[in-house]
């Protein structure tokens, strides 16, 4: 997950985590990112199934701005 720089979080799957962050930080990203800006990469999970990856995306994706803010923190 990434933090923007409007405070909004942008969640994506990736296979290089650094090589998709520096896309982002680029400005080279996702069209959200690019909009929202890239402020930092403040979550991740790793996960071996791309299909498992892809459902844990929308999973986070539904969320609220409070309950990713918790997971991010881990409070969740």
């Amino acid at each position: 997950m990434i933090e923007c720089l409007d405070g909004t979080y942008y969640t994506g799957c990736t296979w290089s985590i650094p090589k998709r962050t520096d896309q982002h930080a680029s400005g080279l990203g996702s069209k959200y990112t690019r909009l929202h800006g890239f402020k930092k990469l403040v979550y991740y999970e790793e996960y071996q199934n791309i299909e498992e990856a892809r459902k844990r995306e929308q999973q986070i994706k539904g969320w609220s701005q409070s309950k990713k803010k918790k997971i991010i923190s881990g409070a969740w």
